[in-house]
């Protein structure tokens, strides 16, 4: 049976159902605004209490509209739902919402342990109808869950995704509205859910045109990389991203969301209630999830109610450090003892509790979160993105010691998330692209990024590849390693059906037992799972390690060849190998 799904929200243009669209438009800094359509209609929009200005218009879906705010100036729908012809400063166009006729109506998810992320960009893997056709890939190896990139609208053709403008536009670049709830209907008719990841902390640098009537809209006592905060303590602006939220949790039945760079916003109060809100609003009916990035580490924020997990960069720079000897840049705190906070997270979640971070301190105890409450990779777009040349894991480290490092990530209690092409051991990059119009701006961009690497020992500024540049784009499209791909996809398609069998039903009361060194680079850690002890043996060096306590006669080897568990047996782990081991 098919449904249709609407969230009504106090923004932007809602259809009324007799032909006629309301109009509602913020604009504390302005005495008067103008809806203006593209076919030559035009109305005084009615001034309303608090900054408010509203007009109901006969006028459908399919219009194409604008706000004129001033002379010289007329401004897209801040809460556009789609941009004619994707221009950011173009016109806004009526989307009846309840158009799309959803054929998957009755899903209602799946429980946070299940869950497997999949980290993706649209443009890179060719838009919302071109995912689509990938899903049945991503089932079969054992996803359970698609995270997208940021995909709201942004100034030009392809972006990297944070520099969306337009929060409720999908980008025209990967397709329709209505394409992308083709693309979640199909997930759910597979069984997958899909995560979306939205950017509350700040709008890109072309297309937002807040401060010429709202500027309310921004903290000015409160600076980000960016600019300004998002004055979320500010009723209008709070709950514009949190409408935001529930429209694409409602409308798009979207079944979790990534909330980025969170510590930008540095209002936890205001993270709260929002997590409240959602929560509230779902109710029993469907499992939605809660994601944080949050350099804070407030493990405050994180349980049942709250928000479910955090991303562990904690997790991916201790292991990162310790697998490439890399230490400039954001890997430098981790540089010293990194073996040291990477068991740290293995037992206690985050590796920085309180203890000092560069200038500052971060994080809180979160030694009683359960590993459930953290979110583990080996790669994400940042790690990768952010390196001055996007390079991937597989370029840097050998097949052996990423196969082992798999092992960990996918077998270990925590919520594991691959990114795009890591199943079949891409080696193409990742890099950071843009496509601004605005020449000065590709230039400021440009720039900027190279000034950003110029002090690092390895590469020259110069050589950093351009964002705007389409090249660097289409190298960014993964590409399965034509050597090692098919092995690693089956490498993880196993472990993935290991995990779903023996770990994932009882991540959610798992605990720590143990996690200590025997060896530089080599470490056992066990947890307390589902009634028996989950153990992990883990070697990155190129020499075997003794096991002073080797795993018992009857403990299930879960991956591993016999030779490798005979060899674990009698108390010696194999160099370039992770083992693990069920006892009941």
């Amino acid at each position: 049976m098919s449904a249709r799904f609407v969230h009504a929200m106090p923004y932007g243009a809602r259809p009324l159902g007799d032909g006629g669209t309301r109009f509602r438009l913020w604009a504390p800094d302005l005495e008067t605004v103008t809806l203006e359509c593209q076919d030559g209609h035009t109305a005084e929009m009615r001034a309303l209490d608090d900054g408010w200005f509203e007009c109901i218009c006969p006028r459908g879906a399919g219009c194409a509209y604008r706000f004129r705010i001033g002379e010289d100036l007329a401004v897209p729908d801040p809460a556009s739902r789609r941009q004619l012809d994707g221009d950011v400063h173009g016109y806004s166009l009526v989307v009846d919402p309840a158009g799309y006729a959803w054929q998957n109506a009755a899903w209602q998810g799946r429980p946070w342990h299940d869950v497997v992320l999949y980290e993706l960009h649209m443009g890179a893997l060719g838009g919302f109808a071109a995912v689509e056709r990938i899903l049945p890939q991503l089932a079969a190896l054992g996803i359970t869950a698609v995270e997208l990139m940021p995909i709201a609208e942004f100034a030009g053709s392809r972006n990297w995704g944070y520099d969306g403008v337009l929060p409720y536009a999908p980008a025209a670049a990967y397709g329709t509205p209505d394409e992308l709830k083709a693309l979640i209907d199909a997930a759910h008719g597979l069984g997958l859910m899909v995560f979306l990841d939205v950017v509350y902390n700040h709008f890109g640098p072309e297309g937002s045109y807040l401060h010429a009537y709202a500027s309310g809209f921004f903290d000015g006592e409160a600076d980000t990389p960016w600019g300004s905060a998002m004055a979320v303590s500010t009723p209008q602006v709070g709950d514009f991203f949190v409408h935001n939220a529930l429209y694409w949790i409602e409308e798009f039945q979207v079944d979790g969301l990534r909330f980025d760079a969170v510590h930008a916003i540095a209002n936890p109060g205001w993270l709260s209630a929002l997590a409240a809100r959602v929560h509230a609003a779902v109710g029993s009916r469907r499992q939605v999830h809660l994601v944080l990035e949050n350099e804070a580490n407030q493990a405050n924020l994180l349980g049942r109610g709250r928000f479910d997990a955090q991303w562990n960069d904690d997790f991916h720079n201790a292991l990162h450090v310790l697998l490439t000897r890399e230490r400039e840049g954001y890997y430098a705190p981790y540089a010293d003892a990194p073996m040291e906070k990477l068991l740290r997270v293995l037992r206690e979640g985050f590796a920085f509790q309180g203890e000092k971070f560069g200038e500052r301190r971060r994080g809180e105890s979160s030694a009683h979160l359960p590993p459930a409450r953290f979110v583990n990779f080996l790669q994400n777009h940042d790690q990768v993105g952010n390196r001055a040349f996007g390079d991937r894991l597989t370029t840097l480290v050998e097949p052996e010691i990423i196969e082992a490092a798999l092992v960990l990530l996918l077998l270990g209690p925590f919520v594991p998330m691959l990114f795009m092409g890591e199943e079949w051991g891409s080696r193409t990059p990742f890099q950071y692209f843009t496509d601004f119009p605005d020449e000065a701006l590709r230039t400021a961009v440009r720039e900027g990024r190279r000034k950003e690497f110029a002090a690092f020992t390895h590469f020259s500024g110069d050589a950093i590849p351009a964002p705007g540049d389409e090249q660097t784009f289409r190298r960014s499209v993964p590409r399965p390693d034509p050597e090692a791909g098919e092995a690693r996809h089956t490498l993880i398609q196993r472990l993935l059906r290991l995990r779903a069998k023996h770990v994932a039903p009882h991540i959610d009361t798992a605990a720590s037992k143990a996690a200590h060194a025997v060896g530089e680079r080599a470490f056992v850690a066990s947890w307390a799972l589902g009634g028996g002890t989950l153990s992990l043996f883990v070697i990155f060096g190129d020499g075997d390690a003794p096991i002073d306590r080797p795993p018992p006669p009857g403990g299930a080897g879960l991956p591993g060849d016999a030779a490798d568990i005979a060899s674990l047996a009698r108390g010696l782990l194999p160099a370039r190998r992770a083992l693990a081991c069920l006892e009941s």
